[in-house]
């Protein structure tokens, strides 16, 4: 029964192709950091200092993505009881937990020479700055809550919750008057970004979804191991 709370195709896609999404990170992130850092022009208002565009942009929509999966994730869990559920957002919430850090630092160090100020308490960087204590909320409850169940049900409810503030991140910038400025690339319409900096975002993006990839089949792997090693305790 244990079998089929869990898709057995991810633990065979772990074992026979986690080296090759390696090699092809560190190919990617070279070719990225090369067009970034070196073949990318400066912006004519912003300099060089838009070069932290290509991790934050990135690391922002990571960030927002893994947590849109972690809410309907625990939709799935605790509505319609998907057993596997749980560990797949479980071992997601420390990639996006990390990823917003790494949005919330980057755009400091970009905001500093644009806005003249580290920090603000905007709409756009206040809100991230929640996303980031969910995940620490989620990531905790986890870690110091034993029993399996009560683990879930609460983490569960803290995923669903914390699917309100995706929107309010999204269009804050359209909502509120906010210093951020408003997206470059969007689903509805052209970017408004040159392809000489568009085509250096789009490799980085890449570059970090693959490294999310491996990290999240690692972490999926050895949470699965550790349900089957306590079960028992955690079904009683």
């Amino acid at each position: 029964m244990f079998k089929n709370f869990f898709p057995s195709k991810i633990l065979s896609i772990t074992n026979n192709t986690i080296n090759g999404l390696v090699i092809l990170l560190v190919v990617v992130v070279v070719i990225g950091l090369t067009y970034s850092l070196f073949l990318s022009p400066p912006d004519y208002i912003q300099g060089d200092s838009v070069r932290i565009m290509y991790v934050h942009v990135p690391s922002s929509f990571i960030a927002l993505s893994c947590f849109g999966f972690i809410g309907i994730a625990s939709i799935c869990n605790l509505i319609f009881k998907i057993k596997f559920m749980p560990l797949l957002a479980k071992s997601l919430s420390p990639i996006g937990c990390v990823f917003s850090l790494i949005s919330i630092v980057t755009g400091s160090f970009w905001g500093k020479p644009t806005w003249g100020i580290w920090w603000v308490w905007d709409a756009r960087l206040t809100s991230m700055a929640i996303l980031l204590l969910f995940y620490i909320a989620y990531i905790l409850t986890w870690k110091f809550i034993n029993n399996f169940e009560k683990a879930n049900k609460i983490s569960s409810i803290i995923g669903i919750i914390g699917l309100f503030n995706l929107p309010v991140i999204k269009y804050s910038v359209d909502w509120w008057n906010t210093l951020h400025q408003p997206s470059s690339i969007t689903l509805t319409s052209a970017p408004t970004i040159h392809y000489t900096m568009l085509v250096p975002l789009i490799i980085m993006f890449f570059g970090m979804i693959i490294y999310s990839l491996i990290i999240f089949l690692m972490r999926y792997k050895t949470e699965i191991m550790k349900f089957k090693l306590n079960k028992k305790k955690y079904h009683k």
